[in-house]
């Protein structure tokens, strides 16, 4: 239970409102390795009681809408906090059905075991695929509706990417998205839900409209701080009023390749004409903005000259080169050896990549020792398309067991796990290793071996966007390099080996027509 600042156990107040906690968050690249359980036990997977003392916490490994939602519960009000089970993985491939069958069966029956509710906040992603279930966040809300029934409150938060169903919106009462990518608003969000939350249960009742665009927007053009994604959210924001509870704007995880790919417009509002005839305007906005959305990248060899350039002339700006096609945070392995090649066969100085997932090469490192000198071997057992080896002598510069707190951005004051890491020397440039697979959120991912990340002459981050709320001290937007390379996550939308998306869509389909229905 939480009450005020405290969480403990048990009812202590017939008047506090009992609610229950958890979710399921995994964005599924539909081509990438499968999810397993053991990448969730290694990030979250919290149930009950070990869930309820993580929120107790100083450093909670729960996600922040969950501890967003929690903290503005308890500043509202008393309340008692009923823990059911929280399932948290960064992006990765369809989760294996039997694992997220056996999510689902814990989920039901903590709720059975939870007894009178007065409603249900899940922390979800919205962009999941299992190997079996089309759709595992709808089978989640269903779940929950099913043993709270019809006039318990469901409050949820989605990620910005999430590939929103009518199942999902059907099965809750309040669906709110990020609206900040870099995803810096997670806390803020899951308050709207606390704050959402509390106005159902003083008799507010909420109606939502969905409406999804044939539209399916590069990964690249989706930042929040300016362009055209900012403007359609600014949009959406703009229409809250009169009624309107929130309007959610989703681009849509691109890679999901579901049939429930698109972008999608939520508005919540207390009269449902008002909120759909908000839905299907904030809509028609999104889609005649379409053209703006278009990836624009920088090819290889001109990304490499500008690396050496860096590297002669240290009166030159230094550049950030975004490997956007190798993004942890999307699906993408982090390991490919595109940039790391060319740049290694091109002799750039003063570059540091990372980080680069190779738990072989890491755990040989360590095996060696500092300063030991050998042949780094990079993929040597990887088989996932776009992984290809890379060898070159290396130097152990740098160990460490991985674990260190970040300091900007979306990781800021979070306890971060990369599993025992080394840097390897190639050369001119050095490379962080891990054993636990990362997309690039915070400087420490560098700084924690101690590179001076100022000092370098160019900097190659295996991230798509996240990292600009971080890197942002060091490195302005017009010195950040997107590079145009493989991946399983190209922003280069034809690049991709479509299977289960709907068609027409743009920009598959330049030409095609649509208006909100």
């Amino acid at each position: 239970m939480m009450r005020s600042e405290t969480i403990t156990s048990g009812n202590t107040s017939p008047r506090a409102p009992r609610i229950a906690v958890g979710g399921f968050m995994l964005e599924s690249n539909g081509h990438a390795p499968v999810s397993t359980r053991e990448e969730f036990a290694a990030n979250v997977l919290l149930e009950g009681e070990a869930l309820l003392a993580d929120l107790a916490g100083a450093n909670p490994r729960s996600p922040t809408t969950l501890t967003g939602f929690t903290a503005a519960m308890s500043a509202s009000g008393p309340w008692d906090c009923v823990p059911l089970i929280m399932a948290a993985v960064g992006a990765s491939g369809p989760v294996d059905q039997p694992f997220f069958e056996w999510v689902i069966e814990r989920l039901r029956l903590h709720l059975r075991n939870a007894g009178p509710l007065d409603g249900v906040f899940l922390s979800q992603h919205g962009a999941a695929t299992a190997t079996g279930d089309i759709d595992p966040d709808g089978t989640v809300f269903r779940a929950v509706r099913e043993i709270v029934g019809p006039d318990v409150p469901i409050v949820a938060t989605l990620d910005l990417h999430a590939n929103v169903s009518q199942a999902m919106v059907d099965a809750a009462d309040v669906l709110v998205a990020y609206r900040c990518n870099p995803h810096t608003d997670m806390p803020d969000r899951g308050a709207d839900c606390a704050r959402h939350l509390r106005a159902m249960l003083a008799g507010m009742k909420p109606h939502a409209a969905f409406v999804k665009l044939p539209f399916i927007p590069p990964s690249t053009s989706q930042n929040t701080k300016s362009g055209p994604y900012a403007d359609v959210i600014a949009y959406g924001q703009s229409q809250v009023k009169d009624g309107v509870i929130d309007v959610s704007v989703s681009s849509g995880f691109t890679l999901g390749d579901t049939p429930k790919n698109g972008m999608s417009v939520i508005a919540t509002a207390t009269d449902p004409a008002r909120a759909k005839a908000v839905a299907r305007d904030v809509a028609a906005f999104a889609w005649s903005q379409r053209q703006r959305f278009i990836a624009r990248l920088t090819p290889l060899n001109e990304a490499t000259e500008m690396a050496i350039a860096c590297g002669k002339d240290s009166n030159r700006p230094a550049l950030l080169f975004a490997d956007v096609a190798d993004n942890p945070g999307g699906g993408g392995r982090g390991n490919t050896s595109y940039i790391l090649a060319a740049f290694h066969k091109a002799c750039v100085q003063g570059c540091a990549i990372g980080p680069v997932f190779d738990p072989e090469l890491a755990a040989e490192a360590h095996r060696l020792g500092l300063g030991a000198t050998f042949e780094a071997r990079f993929n040597r057992s990887e088989a996932t398309t776009f992984s290809e080896p890379f060898t070159a002598p290396g130097k152990v510069v740098a160990l460490s067991n991985g674990i260190f707190v970040g300091r900007r951005g979306m990781a800021a004051g979070r306890t971060l796990d990369i599993g025992p890491s080394a840097v390897i020397a190639v050369d001119g440039i050095q490379v962080v290793v891990t054993t636990i697979r990362h997309q690039a959120l915070d400087p420490m991912y560098f700084e924690n071996f101690g590179i001076d990340i100022a000092g370098l002459r160019s900097l190659v981050v295996k991230s798509r966007g996240h990292f600009r709320a971080a890197f942002d001290e060091f490195f302005p937007d017009d010195r950040i390099i997107e590079v145009d390379v493989p991946g399983l996550t190209t922003p280069v939308l034809q690049n991709v080996p479509w299977r289960q998306v709907p068609r027409p869509i743009y920009p598959l389909d330049p030409e095609m027509q649509w208006s909100p229905p």
